[in-house]
């Protein structure tokens, strides 16, 4: 069976542009994404969801989710009402009910939290997908348990805790799991965040697409020199991105982001100054196949 991909829209967020660019001078990244008057600019929290490994129904990433109270929504930017990746799951005649596996990057709330039900008053929010086995990588899980003061507060304690109590948790050690067989291919960067997790969805004729995660949240993060101020260690983010972008190039893998508003998936190309460049971008992606 051949695979097919969808890209699934998650819930919009506007972030701050000086913390999503780090030391890129606001002169620079606002003529890329425009700032609103709090200097915020739009972001999505994208999945991927891909048919037909190992018989599976494999959803990459939850994207941010509605488990926020309304005050905190309104903080951190959250546009939406509901959740937006259940609806959209909801758009090709699915539930969180027919997810087989979630591969999940990293465990910081806007890339894990679509994992909860919606924030209702009175209610504690619950753990979603009651049929899917949970994918992590075991150096990242080991960060989110025990956060440095830097970053624990971009870590969900209760949906660590769900995870572990549902049974269904597996952590990654390796370029390959069981459960997936040889259809995806595990990377690992330290720079954004310790044991941060890239699946690799290969094509069985040659070339894929890598779901990038926080390595290169959109188009703009593949210049190499771009990064944000939410990584832990640019400068290894840098040298991870530079020996990324080529190993793909090389095999013809394509590029699959995450928060990018505009862009899902795009090649790798250069331009006139031999840089790295997204190239060919796609808005979304329908039952695209990987063959």
């Amino acid at each position: 069976m051949s695979l097919r991909l969808w890209s699934i829209a998650g819930n919009n967020l506007r972030l701050d542009g000086g913390a999503m660019f780090g030391n890129v001078p606001r002169a620079m990244w606002s003529h890329w994404y425009e700032p609103d008057e709090h200097h915020r600019i739009a972001m999505t929290s994208r999945a991927l969801l891909v048919k037909g490994i190992e018989g599976k129904t494999v959803l990459f990433e939850t994207g941010i989710g509605a488990f926020f109270d309304p005050k905190l929504k309104d903080r951190y930017g959250v546009l939406d009402d509901g959740h937006v990746l259940l609806d959209s799951l909801a758009e090709l005649g699915l539930s969180h009910e027919d997810i087989d596996l979630v591969v999940l990057s990293h465990m910081h709330f806007d890339h894990a939290g679509g994992l909860l039900s919606e924030w209702r008053e009175g209610r504690e929010t619950e753990l979603l997908f009651p049929n899917a086995q949970f994918l992590v990588g075991a150096d990242h899980w080991a960060r989110a348990t025990n956060g440095h003061p830097r970053d624990r507060a971009s870590f969900l304690p209760h949906v660590n805790s769900l995870l572990e109590l549902s049974g269904r948790l597996h952590l990654v050690q390796g370029d390959r799991h069981e459960l997936l067989g040889d259809a995806v291919r595990f990377h690992y960067s330290h720079g954004h965040t310790p044991g941060l997790m890239l699946s690799e969805i290969r094509s069985p004729s040659g070339g894929g697409v890598v779901f990038c995660a926080d390595l290169m949240p959109g188009t703009a993060w593949v210049h190499l020199p771009v990064t944000m101020g939410y990584d832990r260690y640019p400068e290894l983010l840098i040298e991870e991105k530079t020996d990324f972008l080529a190993d793909m190039q090389s095999r013809n893998i394509s590029l699959y982001f995450t928060h990018d508003p505009v862009c899902a998936l795009a090649g790798i190309g250069k331009d006139e100054k031999g840089r790295y460049q997204a190239v060919d971008c796609q808005a979304s992606v329908t039952a695209q196949p990987l063959d």
